[in-house]
């Protein structure tokens, strides 16, 4: 019985296509950048299939879509909170808040992927209502601002899924069309 080492080799590549595009999601879920394990995971069909599908312009839109997406985290708590009339400290420390509580989350609350996700929504609030409460001594649109900050970091939240989901999906179909 003889082996086929390229079919084996090609198993392996894309069973390692399918791994990095599922952690991409997790990573997702938790507002962390799962769009460019995707990028990663097309890149390496790519290097095995060239120059079949994915090409290069596959792979440059893929980058643009994972340049786009951090773009868009970066001002995400920003505009929840300037849109509500908060300060720019304050959407940096919702940012900030955000990272802390996720990480904080995972140990406060061991289930996968809720646990940070709640986290990350609890730091950006707090951070965000002590700043805002510092600087304008009113309770209520302290929290009405903080809830802007939340507002954005769902959005970006779903985003990145939404993001990854497609990339993989596209990924996905092209290799089996090809």
């Amino acid at each position: 019985m003889e082996v086929d080492w390229q079919a084996l080799g090609a198993f392996g590549i894309y069973s390692m296509a399918a791994i990095l595009c599922l952690l991409g999601f997790a990573l997702s879920c938790l507002s962390l950048s799962g769009t460019w394990l995707v990028l990663g995971a097309a890149g390496l069909v790519a290097w095995s299939r060239w120059p079949a599908f994915p090409g290069p312009l596959t792979l440059l839109c893929f980058l643009c879509i994972c340049i786009g997406v951090e773009l868009a985290e970066a001002f995400a708590a920003n505009w929840g909170v300037q849109r509500r009339g908060g300060s720019r400290a304050a959407g940096w420390a919702a940012f900030g808040g955000g990272l802390v509580g996720m990480v904080a989350g995972g140990f406060l609350l061991p289930l996968p992927i809720v646990g940070n996700l709640a986290g990350m929504l609890a730091g950006s609030f707090a951070c965000a209502y002590l700043v805002e409460r510092s600087r304008m001594r009113k309770s209520a649109h302290a929290a009405h601002i903080a809830r802007g900050a939340v507002l954005g970091r769902v959005a970006v939240v779903f985003m990145k899924i939404a993001a990854t989901l497609l990339m993989a999906a596209l990924l996905g179909v092209g290799i089996a069309l090809t």
